[in-house]
């Protein structure tokens, strides 16, 4: 039963400091920065708060840079799990399928990706690293200023308290482990939550449906141009013709961060999520078929790092080294969950 009442974080209203895109950019590819549990201080440098840098004072670009670097990073409407959350939801019905038992632990994996892409988090840099395979590499917070979202903020608050690898983080927010102990790192009712900030957003809207025994809230797609911005950018990313950036309501991908990674995050998920046929059924079997095999091998080439390159592949774009090898850790995880299902 799904629970009303989810209230949203405002980033205008918290008291973190702000950090300017260009300071953010420094700490996370910075190999001697560290999160928050580390001592790192979130208070930006009074020198370059407004981007006055010795080089922009010779060349008189610094607004303007700063102006241009914070319209070309604007962060998306939707995050990964919204978008993968669209692609299984029934239109009318308004609920994902009952026999989908890989979404929740897909859509936890869709949280580090998310976090990766905002750059919150990276793999945590040690002697025995480059020995360590990609799942087993652990994760640190560089970052916990609030992103607006209240599922990636509780998890980044969570995932600060201790370093522990891919695959496990992925295990404890999805709650499977047997130690009670760590029980406390679940995350309760994602899709019910996610499907809430997208009533939020306008995409969805909420009704009552009667299953005979008992009455189960369902949220039909309201803004059915939403869903199919999501799915074009699905197909346009599987197919074979160049992938070009959106200008809709919904989506500025001219203006944001590693777009091209982030269809590339959304196709995959929505492979191992078992979610990619749903919005593919009124096409023939054999163009499901090709898209449902090219998503396979994004998968399994995108799993690699550094990532393998393959011709017909759509590619990733100018990625951060910190960012593909967070994103390589977790599309590892997935690709070995669909290989035992």
């Amino acid at each position: 039963m799904m629970q009303s009442g989810i209230s949203r974080r405002r980033v205008a209203n918290s008291t973190t400091p702000h950090l300017s895109d260009e300071e953010d950019d420094h700490r996370y590819n910075s190999p001697n920065s560290a999160g928050g549990r580390n001592g790192s201080s979130n208070s930006p440098n009074p020198d370059n708060r407004n981007g006055n840098t010795a080089d922009s004072s010779k060349t008189g670009e610094g607004n303007s840079s700063n102006n241009g670097a914070a319209k070309r990073e604007r962060e998306p409407i939707l995050t990964l799990m919204d978008e993968v959350l669209l692609l299984g939801l029934k239109d009318n019905e308004g609920y994902l399928s009952f026999w989908n038992d890989s979404l929740s632990y897909v859509l936890r994996a869709c949280i580090l990706m998310e976090l990766a892409l905002r750059k919150r988090i990276r793999i945590l840099k040690d002697a025995y690293t480059g020995m360590t395979s990609l799942s087993d590499r652990k994760i640190d917070v560089v970052s916990s200023k609030p992103t607006g979202e209240v599922l990636l903020d509780e998890a980044l608050r969570l995932m600060k308290q201790e370093h522990r690898s891919v695959m496990s983080w992925i295990d404890l927010l999805s709650g499977e482990t047997w130690n009670i102990s760590k029980a406390g790192y679940q995350l309760k009712q994602v899709r019910e939550r996610l499907a809430k900030a997208l009533v939020e957003k306008g995409v969805l809207r909420t009704e009552k449906r009667n299953f005979l025994l008992f009455d189960m809230a369902t949220h039909p797609v309201q803004d059915r141009r939403c869903k199919s911005e999501v799915i074009d950018r699905l197909k346009q990313t599987l197919g074979i013709e160049s992938v070009m950036p959106l200008s809709t309501r919904w989506y500025k991908e001219e203006e944001t961060r590693y777009w091209r990674m982030r269809r590339i995050c959304m196709a995959c998920a929505a492979f191992s999520g078992n979610v990619i046929e749903n919005p593919l059924v009124h096409l023939s079997l054999d163009e499901r078929d090709f898209y449902v095999g090219k998503a396979e091998t994004l998968l399994n080439s995108f799993s690699q790092w550094p990532f393998k390159k393959t011709a017909g592949l759509s590619p990733a774009g100018d990625v951060d080294l910190a960012v593909g090898e967070v994103i390589a850790c977790v599309l590892t995880v997935l690709r070995k969950m669909d290989r035992i299902i």
